[in-house]
């Protein structure tokens, strides 16, 4: 049986960890430092488990050690947004809690795939690169598939279609600044450029763009966590399964796109080694400069990063 384990038990994590064990592809361990927290929630699933019909193996604990033989860790750990909190200001907290988790997988488990989950995302997944010395296709971070699937709901909520008919492509830094591509996004392979004015498309764009922001301006004292664990579940699935579907993911890109030496959300296809290739899209010039907009925006805050001596 494949291994899968979560580190961060908060609302991602286990709902992750649920999602995934109904997904019947995986035993999965909870990691977290609080006592009792990855036990609790661990049983409270497998409790569940002969009414949902899973017999997955959901394990909590707090020693480290366990992630031993992890086919994938998904990394959920550090601090969530608070009201009026943007993702950079996490940054420093939660670096030096990745930086310290990417150590003990580096220890314990090298041979993993590492799906980023922390925000400022792109930064983390640097971080964790950094820090692991991984493999570049063995990082990779959760971000287009949430934008994505976002964009998707907001597009079928508009036209009020089913939302199994659409497909979208959000690139760029999981932020303010990603960029959602209205001609790669369609309802029934029908782009949406053809289906809604543009009026009504930048609204769409500029809901995606503050999605979380807007759960966060609901929820008060916590951030978005049931599509978040979603798409870290599809992620996941993807790589145990070596399904190889083209997703938008955070890669590190080597030139792609005009682009080098940081992560940033692009289509790949995701398979049993993480990233198994990056896939270029030819964009126009306004998606271009959009997309290097996005790019200056992730460099900056690792070049923070790298002021605070946490690199």
């Amino acid at each position: 049986m494949k291994k899968v384990s979560i580190i961060g038990s908060g609302n991602v994590g286990s709902t992750t960890a649920l999602y995934l064990a109904e997904k019947k592809i995986a035993d999965i361990y909870l990691i977290d430092v609080i006592e009792g927290l990855s036990e609790g929630k661990a049983l409270d699933a497998e409790e569940g488990a002969p009414i949902r019909r899973y017999d997955t193996e959901l394990r909590g604990t707090t020693d480290f050690s366990e992630l031993v033989d992890s086919d994938v860790v998904v990394v959920t750990a550090g601090i969530a947004r608070k009201p009026g909190m943007s993702r950079e200001d996490l940054l420093n907290t939660n670096a030096k809690i990745i930086k310290s988790v990417s150590e003990k997988i580096a220890a314990y488990t090298p041979n993993s795939v590492i799906i980023m989950v922390t925000n400022p995302l792109d930064v983390m997944a640097y971080v964790a690169l950094k820090t692991t010395g991984f493999a570049l296709k063995k990082v990779v971070g959760m971000a287009g598939i949430l934008d994505s699937t976002r964009f998707r709901y907001f597009i079928a909520h508009k036209l009020g279609v089913s939302v199994r008919d659409t497909t979208a492509m959000v690139l760029g830094g999981h932020g303010d600044s990603m960029v959602p591509l209205p001609r790669y996004s369609t309802v029934g392979g029908i782009p949406i450029i053809e289906l809604l004015p543009k009026d009504n498309i930048d609204k769409i764009i500029e809901r995606t763009r503050k999605g979380g922001a807007e759960i966060v301006s609901y929820l008060k004292t916590g951030s978005a966590f049931y599509a978040p664990a979603a798409a870290v579940a599809e992620m996941v699935e993807c790589i145990i399964r070596d399904k190889r579907r083209i997703l938008p993911c955070s890669a590190y890109l080597r030139g792609e796109y005009g682009i080098e030496g940081i992560f940033i959300g692009v289509p790949i296809m995701l398979g049993k080694n993480g990233v198994e290739k990056i896939i270029e899209l030819e964009l126009i010039p306004e998606e271009k400069e959009a997309l290097y907009t996005s790019g200056s925006a992730v460099k900056k805050v690792i070049e923070k990063l790298e002021e605070l001596g946490v690199l």
